[in-house]
């Protein structure tokens, strides 16, 4: 069954982002680095995540013409009026206790248009690094469309009113094999992008 992605309201994550986004600058600024390798163009854009606050940072990085698609967990689809502004902004939806093939469908659809998926590779918030957790889903979907993936790291303390840092390192491919890729393989590869990430903290 082909997928076609819920279409964003442009002008709604727009209007979004020029009047949440100086509230969110203000009680949590940021300092943003490596903006050379914020590139145009289809790309998984991955980071470590350790607050709700990490997808807004992200996406006030890219900028108001970069409409992003976040990948993230069904529990906060169900809770009423937040799901339908979620929808309108783009995001995307998986159910972690199945094998969420539509999902999966959805940000390659994205990919495919030329947009931008951001996913956290951990699954969870976490406080600290744990490269064994990193889940091999951004790989596989990288490879299979054919895009870079930008790993990004964010500081895991962003208290208010004080700089924390969002910093995007350079974008890499990862080139389809010839075979089809072991669990281990894809397990190593997405330990590989994780230690990128975690490189990034200056």
């Amino acid at each position: 069954m082909k997928v076609k992605p819920k279409k964003a309201s442009n002008k709604f994550y727009r209007w979004c982002f020029k009047y949440a986004g100086p509230v969110i600058r203000f009680f949590r600024p940021f300092e943003l680095i490596g903006e050379e390798n914020r590139i145009s163009g289809a790309a998984m854009v991955c980071s470590n995540h350790s607050a709700m606050i990490d997808p807004f940072h992200i996406a006030l990085a890219f900028g108001i013409d970069t409409n992003i698609h976040v990948i993230a967990k069904i529990e906060i689809f169900r809770i009423p009026v937040l799901s339908t502004i979620l929808w309108k902004l783009g995001m995307i939806c998986v159910d972690r206790s199945i094998n969420d093939i539509t999902s999966v469908k959805t940000s390659l659809a994205y990919l495919k248009n030329g947009e931008k998926v951001v996913i956290f590779p951990e699954g969870t918030r976490m406080s600290d690094y744990h490269n064994d957790a990193a889940k091999s889903g951004a790989i596989k979907m990288a490879e299979r469309a054919g895009v870079p993936i930008i790993p990004v790291f964010l500081s895991r303390k962003k208290p208010f009113f004080k700089k924390s840092k969002v910093i995007f390192g350079e974008p890499y491919t990862i080139e389809k094999a010839k075979d089809k890729r072991t669990p281990e393989e894809y397990s190593a590869l997405a330990t590989e992008l994780m230690n990128k990430i975690q490189a990034l903290d200056l």
